[in-house]
Order: structure tokens, then C-alpha cells, then sequence
């Protein structure tokens, strides 16, 4: 039996020198496929990285655009309120002109919107008594003989004038007169004060 057993081991010896080989091709191939896989991983993992770090970047310089324009914004607004003011400022630097000086403008104003010398010259409360009768003789003067009056009633409006003769009214109030100029003024003010 000594034979058969050497054949036994024979055959054993040439299974278990299959099975390594097997093994050792097995083996080989799991590593060609696990180099092949941890490659694309890194690849992978690279690649997600630069996608998130762009993503990033991304939000920030959308945010940054954002908040460069929101102060744009801010600033204009802060300058169209400064030249909103500075018109507001002019409404009212008008309206204290010295009282000689308003009434010498109301009366001009007066003069130049009257068509027929007889129409009624409405003011605020306040100019009303303080220089109401001193406009209408000027006024009156610098037409040559004209019936203008004052109104009964008083506008609400910081000065000037409405010149009124039945339904129909020019405005020639200090407000009107500034927000005229304001289309003109606003952009060389604008270059005064931020120039």
C-alpha cells in the first residue's frame, strides 16, 4: 500500500499545489481590484473635495456679491435721503428769506402766474398774517392798477403761493418751486455732496 499511498500524496501534493496557486491568482486579483478601487476611491474623494471647496468658494463670493450690493444700496439711499434733505433744506431756507425778500418773491411769483390781474392769491396761515396785505399792495403795484386779493381761506402748504381765480389754481408754493429745480439740481447736488 505503500504505493498508493505515495500516489495518494502524489495527488494531494498536486491539489495542494493547485489550490495555492488558485489562491495565489486569487489573491493577486483581489489586489490589482483593490488597488484599482482605492485609486477611483481617492479619485473619488479628490474630486468630491474640489466640488465642495467650489461649492464653497461659490456661496462666498455669491455672498459677497450680495452684501457689496446691498451696501451700494445702502449708500445710495443714504445719498438720495442726504439730497432729499438738502431740497427740504432749501424749502425752508426759502420760506425765512427776510421778510422784505419773501414778500419781493411772492409778489413776483404773483405777477408772473397772474393772467388777469384779478385773480386771489391764497397763502398759508402763517404768511397770511404776517405778510399778506404787504404782498397784495406790491403785488398790485407791479401789476399797474390790478385787483389781486387774499383768498379766505389758507393753504397747507410751508410758503408760496396758489394764485386762484374760480376752479382754477397755479401753484407756485415753495414746495412746487424746489421739487421744479430738483430734476435739474438733484444730480450736479449730488456731485456737490459725495463728489
Amino acid at each position: 500500500m505503500k504505493g498508493t499511498e505515495k500516489i495518494i500524496a502524489h495527488i494531494q501534493a498536486d491539489a495542494d499545489a493547485q489550490a495555492a496557486e488558485i489562491l495565489a491568482r486569487a489573491d493577486a486579483r483581489c489586489a490589482e481590484i483593490r488597488e484599482t478601487y482605492e485609486q477611483k476611491a481617492k479619485e473619488a474623494y479628490a474630486e468630491t473635495i474640489r466640488a465642495g471647496v467650489k461649492e464653497n468658494q461659490d456661496r462666498l463670493d455669491s455672498m459677497e456679491r450680495l452684501a457689496n450690493m446691498e451696501g451700494r444700496k445702502a449708500i445710495l439711499a443714504l445719498k438720495q435721503d442726504m439730497v432729499a434733505r438738502s431740497f427740504d433744506r432749501a424749502v425752508e431756507m426759502l420760506v425765512a428769506l427776510p421778510e422784505a425778500e419773501y414778500v419781493a418773491l411772492l409778489s413776483r411769483l404773483a405777477v408772473g402766474a397772474s393772467v388777469s390781474g384779478d385773480e386771489e392769491i391764497v397763502l398759508n396761515a402763517r404768511d397770511k398774517k404776517a405778510v399778506g396785505d404787504k404782498l397784495i399792495k406790491a403785488a398790485n403795484e407791479k401789476l399797474g392798477g390790478g385787483h389781486l386779493r387774499l383768498a379766505r381761506d389758507t393753504g397747507s402748504f410751508r410758503g408760496g403761493l396758489i394764485l386762484r381765480r374760480g376752479n382754477i389754481e397755479v401753484n407756485c408754493t415753495a414746495e412746487l418751486l424746489v421739487d421744479l429745480c430738483r430734476e435739474d439740481m438733484a444730480a450736479e447736488l449730488a456731485g456737490v455732496l459725495f463728489g
